[in-house]
C-alpha cells in the first residue's frame, strides 16, 4: 500500500530519477494504478450550459482535471481515455500486461488496516455530498468498465487472487522488463529494470526518432541508485520500508521514534522523518540489527510486547521478497495458479477469477464469511443504497456457503463503518445447487436462479435486446426495492440513455456537468447502480446465463442527472428520443412504479429505524422468512409477465394501426414532440 512520505522525499531528490525513450518491450502495468491515474488524474473536456442559449446549442467546452465522481461516474468518458492510452503504446510498440489487485489477503492480516480507510472513505464521501466538489470516491463501475474495456482491445490482463504487488514484481524479474506504477512499494523491490512512475510517463506527448520510430518520454527509477544516494545496504531497504510505516506495526504514541531527530539539518519537517530514518540506517548491515536497535529507542516494554513488535517488523520486511512467479504461466499458457487455501476454493473458479470474469470479493466471502461494501457519495443522514441489494447479495451468499452460511457485511450507518452478520437466503431453483458442481449445471437453470433472485421472468424480458436484458432486469428489481420508491422521471431518463444504443453518436452530450447535485436524485441513482453492479456479479458467477452488459453505453452520471432535470422541467431531450426500443423497455418496467410496497421493503424502511445491534438481531430473526418469501415473489413475477405481453401485443397492435392510418399516426406523433 506504498510507503508514506517517499515520493515526496524524493521530489527533492530528482536526480535519482534518468530520462528514457521507452518503445519496442514488453511492460508490466499494476492495473488498479493506472485505473486510479487514468481517472482521476486525466485532464478531460467537460460540457456547460450557457443560460442564454437552449438546448443542446447552450453546450461549450471547458477544461477540467480527472472525471467525474459525484455524480455515479463518466463510463464512456473513461473507456475513451483507456482506448488512448494503449493506442499510444502500441504506437510505440509496447505490449502491455495489466495485472489487478484480487481479493483481500487469506490471513486477514490488514484487515485493521483496510478498515481505517474504509472509515476514512465514509467521511470523504459524506464530504463531496455536502460540499458538492470530488474528494475522489470510485464511481462503482470503474473496475468492470476498466475490465471489460482492455478485453476489448485483447490487452492481457490478470486480476490476482489477493494484492498483486509481489507478482507483479516477480513477473517483471523473470522477464526483465520495467513496472508502470506510481505506488511507491515498487521503489523497495529489486527489480532488474527497475520502475517507471506513471506520473513521468507522458504518454500523451508520443514522440518520434530521427529513423521514424515512436516513443514515450518518460523517466526511471532503479533500486541500486536510491542504494547509493542514500549510501544504504541493499537489504536494508525493506527495513527502511518496515519502519518507516506499514500496515503490520500499530505503535503506541509512546513507542513512536521521532526519526526527524536524525535528519540533516535544513530538512522540512515532511522530508526530515523518512530522511532522518535512512541517516540512521547508515550504521548497519543486516536488518536484525538494525531492528532490535530501533526497538530499543521505542522505550520500555515487555518481553511480549517486544516479541510482538519485531515479529510484525519482519512481516513488513517479508512483503518485499519476491516469491516465484504465478503470472507467467498464465500470460504464455492461460494456465490459473494454484490458491493457497485450496479447500474453500472450488476448482472451477480459479480461472475465471484470474480472467477478471469472477468478481474477487467471492474469494472474501469463501474464505473469510465477509463482504466489504463499495462506498458511494452519499450524506450521512441518508441511509447506505446498499440497504436495497440485501436480498440479492443474501441468495448470492447461498450459492457460495450453502445452507446455514453467515456473511459479515462491512456497511455504512451515518458516518460509522458498521458490521452486519446476514444469512444465506435461496429461491425455489438455487436451494438444491452446490458451489462445487455449479458450472456444470444446465444454463436454463442457471438462468431461472438469476431471474428468480430479480424477481422478473424468462417470458417479460422476451422482446428486450440480449445486451440489454441484465439491465432491464436489475432496473425492475431496483423499482421494486428502491428506498423511496424512485419518481417517474428517473426510470425514464435511464430508458432514454439505454434506448439511444449508438454511443459514438451519444458521446457528444455524454460530459454534461450538474454542479448542483441532487442528493435524493444521487442516492436513487446510487440505488440503481448497486443493483447493476449486484446482478452482474450474480450472473458470472451462475457462468453467464445472460450476456454482460458494456457498462458504458448504460449509464454517464452527469447526463442521467441532466436528463432527469430537463424532464422535468420540460426542456428538449434531442439527441434522446422516445423510440420503439424505449417503448419496449418501458413496457416492461413501467408496472413497478405502480405496485405495493412488498413485505421484504417495509422492513427494511422499519431497519433505517433501528440501530446497527438491533439490525443485527431484526435480520437473524427474519431469515426464514426472507428464505421462503423469495420463491412466493418468484411465482409472483410469472404471472406477472402476463401483463408485459399484453403490452407488448398492444405496441404491436398499435405500429399496425400506424401502417394502416398514417394521417392518425403523425397527429400523434405531432402531440408528441409538442410535449417534449
Amino acid at each position: 500500500m506504498g510507503v508514506r512520505g517517499l515520493i515526496t522525499l524524493l521530489k527533492k531528490h530528482s536526480r535519482i530519477y534518468w530520462d528514457v525513450e521507452f518503445s519496442e518491450s514488453r511492460l508490466v502495468i499494476d492495473g488498479s494504478n493506472l485505473l486510479y491515474s487514468l481517472y482521476f488524474d486525466s485532464v478531460g473536456r467537460s460540457l456547460l450550459e450557457d443560460p442564454g442559449l437552449s438546448g443542446w446549442t447552450g453546450l461549450c467546452w471547458r477544461i477540467r482535471s480527472g472525471l467525474d465522481q459525484n455524480h455515479g461516474g463518466e463510463y464512456a468518458s473513461f473507456e475513451v481515455l483507456i482506448e488512448k492510452f494503449i493506442k499510444a503504446l502500441r504506437d510505440c510498440r509496447i505490449s502491455p500486461y495489466v495485472v489487478l489487485d484480487g481479493g483481500s489477503d487469506h490471513t486477514d492480516k490488514k484487515r485493521e488496516t483496510l478498515q481505517e480507510r474504509a472509515e476514512e472513505r465514509i467521511k470523504r464521501a459524506h464530504e463531496a455530498a455536502e460540499s458538492k466538489k470530488p474528494r475522489g470516491i470510485k464511481p462503482q463501475l470503474v473496475r468492470l468498465v476498466f475490465i471489460q474495456t482492455l478485453g476489448r482491445l485483447k490487452v492481457p490482463l490478470a486480476q490476482c487472487y489477493e494484492e498483486a504487488d509481489q507478482q507483479i514484481a516477480a513477473l517483471a524479474r523473470e522477464w526483465r522488463v520495467p513496472v508502470l506504477s506510481d505506488d511507491s512499494d515498487f521503489m523497495i523491490f529489486d527489480l532488474p529494470e527497475g520502475l517507471l512512475p506513471l506520473s513521468h510517463f507522458q504518454w500523451k506527448k508520443v514522440e518520434r526518432r530521427s529513423g521514424g520510430r515512436s516513443f514515450i518520454p518518460c523517466k526511471r527509477y532503479k533500486f541500486s541508485g536510491f542504494c547509493k544516494l542514500f549510501d544504504l545496504q541493499k537489504q536494508l531497504l525493506p527495513v527502511f520500508a518496515a519502519l518507516a510505516g506499514n500496515d503490520y506495526v500499530k505503535l503506541k504514541p509512546e513507542e513512536k521514534v521521532d526519526w526527524a531527530q536524525f535528519a540533516p539539518e535544513g530538512c522540512e519537517r515532511v522530508e526530515s522523518v523518512l530522511e532522518g530514518l535512512l541517516c540512521w540506517l547508515r550504521r548497519f548491515y543486516q536488518p536484525q540489527g538494525a531492528f532490535e536497535a530501533a526497538l530499543g529507542l521505542m522505550g520500555d516494554m515487555s518481553s511480549i510486547r517486544k516479541e510482538e513488535l519485531l515479529k510484525n517488523l519482519r512481516l513488513g520486511m517479508k512483503e518485499y521478497k519476491l516469491p516465484s512467479c504465478s503470472l507467467t504461466e498464465f500470460f504464455d499458457h492461460g494456465t490459473a495458479p494454484p490458491f493457497p487455501a485450496a479447500e474453500e476454493v472450488p476448482v472451477w473458479t480459479r480461472l475465471p477469477l484470474f480472467q477478471a470474469r469472477l468478481f474477487p470479493n467471492l474469494l472474501d466471502v469463501l474464505l473469510l464469511n465477509r463482504m466489504s461494501l463499495d462506498i458511494f457519495v452519499a450524506h450521512k443522514d441518508q441511509p447506505s443504497a446498499h440497504q436495497t441489494t440485501r436480498t440479492l447479495r443474501q441468495v448470492m451468499y447461498g450459492l457460495l456457503l450453502g445452507d446455514g452460511g453467515q456473511v459479515e457485511e462491512r456497511d455504512r450507518n451515518g458516518l460509522e463503518l458498521v458490521f452486519i452478520t446476514v444469512s444465506a437466503t435461496f429461491t425455489e431453483t438455487s436451494r438444491d445447487l452446490v458451489l462445487s458442481s455449479l458450472d456444470q449445471v444446465e444454463p436454463s437453470q442457471r438462468l431461472q436462479v438469476l431471474l428468480e433472485a430479480l424477481q422478473v421472468s424468462e417470458d417479460s424480458l422476451s422482446h428486450v435486446p440480449p445486451q440489454l436484458k441484465l439491465p432491464v432486469a436489475a432496473t425492475c428489481y431496483w423499482l421494486q426495492r428502491a428506498e423511496p420508491p424512485p419518481a417517474e422521471e428517473l426510470e425514464e431518463a435511464l430508458l432514454l440513455f439505454l434506448s439511444t444504443g449508438d454511443p459514438e453518436r451519444s458521446r457528444a452530450p455524454l460530459q454534461i456537468q450538474n454542479h448542483q447535485l441532487d442528493l435524493v436524485l444521487a442516492h436513487s441513482f446510487n440505488q440503481w447502480q448497486a443493483c447493476l453492479k449486484l446482478a452482474i456479479q450474480l450472473n458470472q458467477l451462475l457462468g453467464f446465463p445472460l450476456p454482460e452488459p458494456q457498462i458504458s453505453r448504460l449509464y454517464e452520471g452527469t447526463v442521467v442527472h441532466q436528463l432527469v432535470h430537463r424532464i422535468r422541467s420540460g426542456g428538449t431531450l434531442s439527441p434522446f428520443v422516445r423510440n420503439e426500443l424505449f417503448q419496449t423497455l418501458q413496457a416492461v418496467v413501467h408496472r413497478f412504479h405502480t405496485r405495493e410496497p412488498s413485505e421484504t421493503q417495509k422492513k427494511a424502511s422499519l431497519l433505517d429505524d433501528l440501530t446497527p445491534d438491533l439490525q443485527q438481531l431484526f435480520l437473524l430473526n427474519e431469515d426464514e422468512e426472507a428464505e421462503a418469501s423469495c420463491s412466493v415473489r418468484a411465482q409472483e413475477d410469472l404471472r406477472r409477465s402476463d401483463l408485459v405481453s399484453v403490452r407488448t401485443r398492444y405496441s404491436t397492435n398499435e405500429r399496425n394501426n400506424r401502417c394502416k392510418n398514417p394521417e392518425l399516426a403523425r397527429k400523434k406523433e405531432c402531440r408528441g414532440r409538442d410535449l417534449l
